[in-house]
């Protein structure tokens, strides 16, 4: 082992990382979820004890799991189980890389499962259960074979029911072992666990009807929502409601009540008659049914039973996939409850939202069951303790409705418009205000799901005030650093960030950007507090008439600060001459102090400050510069794949399967795909019509491979030796070679009109800022051949862009 930092870990060739807190707290049973970059063999050991530092698995001989991760030169995926390889299979979607990527492990009683992504539980790509499980297995070993691993955001989470649950608790910071942090994670996932109607069982509070039970006449609370919820109990739907039972002895109606309230109870076998026949009288037919089948089973062997001690009565669940997991176990029809909501039976609160007035008759006790702060008005003597109305102000009244639906279904109804990302931050919002943690945990699901280039800046401009949205607050904020040209150029919302959020983003490791101009461009912008996008051209024409004060306001010492990120150096001469003459340098010292270094080093190769070596290299990920000279030339992607990327002589990328082409019609004579990124003219080569979504069109499409992307500014075409000329298509890119996003569209476009032309147009746009891994063109009316009106009849392509 090279190191261990709180925030990486390198492990060294042939060598295996161990710690105490890398452990399961069951053994057999946990999920390890990291961060690793590695060029082969991610490697993570499960054993029944640590091992040494230079422990390795094919040397251990006693039993132990192994997961191997880009086996066989990053091409397959390996379990051993003591040694022996059980599982050795190539094409899953597990690969290494020489930056970091997630993956999570989980094994439960031989059953291991292994994903992608930063949510454990999530993304499933690979299982396999052990026939002859090891039940033993607790430690976690982090290996390598023979090159350094680097792991990162190492947590070891405990294997729940409830997986969304484990979310909020992975560390995106920090990697810690300390005790507190553990006990802390117990505390909050025993209080998630323990969440549910048990503390309203026989409580006074909210309660709106009670029985008196036996010859004592002892009263018992209830509720009668839930009551009506899990049977029928004669309820009346207005006033109190008293329910008389004098024959009946209090273990009874108490084992009954805890049954609907809680899901479980324990009775003696002896009254089990009596409990069945009180299910019966108030139809609580699945308690009914259990007592029924425990009776028979006892008559058959009396030996099941001890009859010193209790029957344990569970409800059996059939909802296993619904996110609350306190419904999930309780004999209530949530259809029942539901209906309640729209009929306001049984209702004892009126809820009024400012400016839409009564938007609903609800149940307290629902509401008190969700909600702490629900609980806490209806309980603590205020207004709302006595009134039957309360009144909501400052409350998004859609997103209000979505959160009293999930109270009562425990799920967010599919029917409700939750594709905008502006009404799931109001309900993200709502859920945190209100202390509803499940649905919380919902929302963040979601928008992590849907997070988008377009939706970053509005969902950080939100989330930083929401103290649980850590993990939300990261991923934003690194997906606005990968996409940082299309963030600050498609909106000018990135400057209403505040200082730290911002800070963190030009700060990321993983920030990506096609040039240091645009840094430059984006922190003038941010500190001036734009309302227009523009350059820094124009930030030194509003400077010549007033002073930095003016431009920069409150945020002129947030520019000297931020300033420092940008790497001068790197910027293009010409452009460092410029700045060196402009009025930012006369007026921001701090400015022309970074610029005459930049300078200096490009004139004398002067290093600086040892430790300011950083602003002189080119970022680990940004983009090759791949841009179009003119047609024909040998500058853009396709070309520079056949040269392997510039490491051999150029081979058509097609043969050598850097690069793949297909068509709207099957490969033929005349439809062959390496025609169109080889460097020789074709005197017809074309793609046939096709019908899609019942309209004829026709389309060649590239794939430039797994792991390559383009932000594509310009691309070139080529006329085959026919006249079947094209008026109406589009330029369009894609991830998934599935949902295609419009790049350029033509209509009527006159260019081409020779046999053997090239032409080229530029792609300009918020979405030349967006990386692609496909790219198509694609006829959307037809060509000027009236024979063969569908056919596009092109020999050429190439593209040109950002590319990585």
């Amino acid at each position: 082992m090279e190191n261990k930092q709180k925030k990486l870990l390198t492990v060294a060739p042939f060598e295996c990382a161990w710690h105490d807190d890398l452990r399961f707290r069951e053994a057999g049973r946990g999920c390890v979820a990291f961060d690793a970059f590695a060029h082969n063999d991610v490697t993570v050991v499960f054993r029944e004890k640590t091992g040494s530092q230079h422990y390795h698995y094919k040397r251990d001989n006693s039993p132990h799991y192994t997961v191997i991760i880009g086996s066989h030169r990053n091409k397959r995926l390996n379990i051993e189980v003591d040694g022996k390889t059980v599982v050795d299979v190539a094409g899953v979607d597990l690969y290494c890389s020489s930056t970091f990527q997630s993956y999570w492990i989980s094994i439960y009683d031989g059953l291991i499962s292994i994903g992608k992504g930063r949510y454990p539980f999530q993304n499933l790509v690979f299982q396999w259960l052990d026939s002859n499980p090891n039940c033993s297995v607790q430690y976690v070993g982090l290996s390598s074979w023979d090159r350094h691993v680097g792991y990162r955001n190492i947590n070891v989470l405990p294997l729940k029911q409830n997986h969304i649950s484990l979310w909020k608790h992975v560390d995106c910071g920090e990697y810690s072992s300390t005790e507190d942090a553990d006990e802390e994670l117990e505390e909050e996932i025993g209080d998630y666990e323990n969440w549910g109607l048990e503390k309203f069982l026989e409580s006074w509070e909210l309660s709106d009807v009670f029985f008196i039970v036996g010859q004592e006449e002892r009263a018992v609370p209830a509720h009668k929502i839930i009551l009506a919820a899990s049977g029928n109990f004669s309820l009346s739907t207005t006033g109190e409601d008293i329910i008389h039972l004098q024959d009946v002895c209090y273990p009874i109606l108490h084992a009954l009540l805890e049954y609907i309230y809680t899901g479980n109870t324990k009775v003696p076998e002896s009254h089990l008659s009596s409990l069945k026949t009180l299910s019966l009288r108030f139809e609580v037919s699945t308690l009914a049914r259990q007592c029924d089948e425990m009776m028979e089973r006892f008559k058959l062997n009396k030996k099941l039973f001890d009859s010193g001690k209790s029957v344990e009565i569970s409800y059996p669940s059939s909802r296993l996939n619904r996110p609350a997991v306190f419904l999930n176990k309780l004999p209530i029809d949530i259809k029942r409850l539901n209906s309640f909501l729209l009929t306001s039976e049984y209702s004892d609160v009126d809820i009024y939202v400012e400016g839409h007035g009564q938007v609903a008759q609800s149940h307290r006790v629902i509401l008190g069951l969700w909600s702490a702060p629900f609980t806490k008005m209806f309980t603590n003597g205020m207004t709302e303790s006595v009134s039957s109305k309360i009144c909501l102000k400052d409350v998004c009244f859609d997103a209000f409705k979505i959160m009293l639906e999930f109270m009562y279904s425990g799920e967010i109804n599919e029917d409700d418009t939750m594709d905008t990302d502006m009404l799931l931050l109001q309900l993200l919002l709502l859920a945190d205000q209100f202390g509803v943690s499940l649905l919380h945990q919902e929302c963040c699901k979601r928008l992590l799901e849907q997070l988008s280039e377009d939706s970053v800046c509005q969902i950080l401009l939100v989330i930083s005030s929401v103290p649980p949205c850590k993990l939300i607050e990261e991923t934003c904020a690194r997906t606005f650093s990968t996409h940082f040209d299309y963030c600050t150029t498609a909106s000018i919302d990135f400057v209403m960030l505040d200082e730290a959020t911002y800070g963190n983003i030009l700060q990321h490791p993983d920030l990506t950007v096609t040039s240091e101009e645009r840094i430059l461009n984006a922190i003038l912008l941010w500190c001036c507090k734009a309302e227009e996008l523009f350059g820094w051209e124009r930030v030194d024409e509003m400077m010549l008439n007033l002073t930095p004060e003016l431009v920069f306001g409150e945020r002129l010492n947030l520019l000297e600060d931020f300033l420092g990120f940008v790497r001068f150096p790197l910027l293009p001469y010409t452009i460092l001459q410029k700045l060196e003459r402009s009025n930012l340098s006369k007026r921001v010292p701090r400015f022309r102090e970074l610029v005459k270094e930049a300078v200096t080093f490009l004139e004398f190769g002067s290093y600086g400050h040892e430790k300011d070596l950083n602003k002189f290299h080119h970022r680990r990920s940004s983009y090759k510069e791949l841009q179009y000279i003119c047609d024909g030339d040998s500058n853009g992607v396709l070309h520079f794949a056949g040269t392997s990327y510039g490491e051999h002589q150029w081979v058509n990328p097609v043969l050598s399967k850097k690069v793949t082409i297909t068509a709207s019609s099957p490969l033929s004579r005349f439809t062959d795909p390496k025609v169109l990124v080889s460097r020789s003219y074709q005197g017809t080569s074309f793609a046939g019509p096709r019908m899609e979504d019942g309209r004829n069109t026709a389309w060649w499409m590239v794939d430039l491979g797994h792991g390559h992307q383009l932000m594509c500014n310009h691309y070139t075409l080529r006329q085959d030796g026919s006249r079947a000329f094209i008026r109406n298509w589009s330029f369009q890119g894609s991830m998934d070679g599935n949902n295609w996003t419009n790049l350029r569209v033509h209509e009527n476009d006159e260019t081409m009109c020779k046999p053997g032309q090239f032409a080229s147009w530029p792609v300009v746009g918020p979405n030349a800022l967006l990386p692609f891994r496909f790219f198509r063109v694609v006829l959307t009316a037809p060509t000027t051949d009236a024979a063969n009106p569908w056919i596009l009849c092109i020999c050429f392509l190439e593209l040109y862009g950002y590319f990585r």
